[in-house]
């Protein structure tokens, strides 16, 4: 997440479905005789190809006839369709082999987690108790070895205690949806900008995801790298006496600061997120979801771009950013746009795939402070 950082990449810089559709998914092995029932009640069919014979005077067999009806019933499908029933029955027909994810602080505000830059309650908006000369210098590197105080206090509201951990911090609907993405083995990675760690608690699998800008889980020396106990790390910052000055851990081999391993200004993002994006998930990503951000932060902010232009995008957000482009959304688009709040849409579409079932089972399954009714 460096200031002003640019990242090149592939020379680019930075319904559930229908009764008609399901009919037509079971009529390859309808009967002969229903099949050729169904052809002589279809109006839609051409007189001369209702006697049963083509141009050259041969007679058509029963196989052509049903590719026939199931062609028409596909085109009459597709004119009832909204683009995301569309999308939906794209999904379930296996169409999409390597779905990435793209996550942002907006799937964790059900969570109780604040999202940075929403106008009065984002988090950038309430920092002025500690009197920052801009709002995003709490996670500035320089200005942290100079003034470590403001992140620490911030650092002791934002550290994430889920309810196991005596906290009330649980994944949302959101978080739980791209577990069921990999449960139904569509899941190639999910990219999340948070640090709440709140995929992983959801049950998605550490190999899944590439957390962008770091977590709470680990700590490092900010001078020399040197890795410092992260349970210490906690307990110092967590523990600190409010009558005192905030000051970080010192690592034990140079005596400078230490800090949770999230990404701050100034620093680079983790190898292993460069090594992904080379490595295959841009180039074979067939559908990209994108959910609860404003892609403001780059290099992440690019990801939309980096997909091959044959890819279908999704974007799930209260507002279109980013290089979005609905104005024409229709069946055939390439970008696809659920309006509003994360978590509902997220049950719209389920809703369309018949996934609501397992979705919720996979969210009541978590552990919580109260059950979703």
């Amino acid at each position: 997440r460096e200031k002003n950082n640019t990242l090149v990449y592939g020379g680019r810089t930075i319904v559930k479905a229908s009764a008609v559709q399901l009919q037509t998914t079971t009529m390859a092995s309808a009967s002969s005789e229903s099949r050729a029932e169904k052809y002589k009640d279809n109006e839609a069919v051409d007189e001369e190809q209702c006697d049963g014979a083509d141009a050259s005077g041969n007679e058509e067999s029963i196989d052509d006839i049903d590719q026939k009806l199931a062609s028409l019933s596909i085109a009459q499908a597709s004119k009832s369709q909204t683009p995301i029933e569309a999308l939906a029955a794209k999904i379930l027909s296996n169409e999409f082999k390597n779905v990435v994810v793209l996550n942002g602080a907006g799937i964790s505000v059900a969570a109780g987690i604040p999202d940075f830059r929403t106008p009065g309650t984002g988090l950038y908006d309430n920092l002025q108790k500690y009197n920052l000369p801009y709002p995003e210098a709490v996670f500035d590197l320089d200005f942290y070895k100079k003034n470590p105080g403001p992140f620490l206090l911030l650092a002791k509201e934002l550290w994430p205690r889920t309810v196991a951990d005596g906290g009330t911090i649980s994944p949302t609907i959101s978080h739980c949806f791209v577990r069921l993405l990999e449960k139904k083995k569509l899941l190639r990675r999910c990219y999340t900008q948070n640090i709440d760690g709140l995929e992983v608690l959801a049950g998605v699998s550490s190999d899944k995801v590439m957390e962008c800008h770091g977590h709470f889980r680990s700590a490092s020396c900010v001078k020399c790298n040197k890795p410092y106990d992260s349970t210490k790390c906690r307990e110092h910052i967590l523990n600190h006496d409010p009558k005192k000055k905030p000051m970080p851990p010192r690592c034990t081999k140079c005596k400078a600061f230490v800090k949770p391993d999230i990404v701050f200004f100034g620093e680079g993002l983790p190898k292993r997120f460069f090594s992904l994006l080379e490595g295959g998930d841009m180039e074979d990503c067939d559908l990209l979801i994108v959910m609860g951000t404003s892609l403001m932060v780059q290099p992440v902010a690019s990801i939309p771009q980096f997909v091959d232009k044959s890819c279908k995008r999704l974007l799930i957000n209260r507002e279109l950013v980013g290089t979005f482009d609905v104005s024409d959304q229709n069946i055939h688009s390439r970008d696809f746009f659920l309006s509003g709040d994360c978590d509902n849409s997220v049950r719209e579409l389920s809703a369309l795939l018949g996934w609501d079932n397992e979705l919720h089972q996979i969210f009541n399954d978590l552990p919580k402070v109260s059950k979703e009714k």
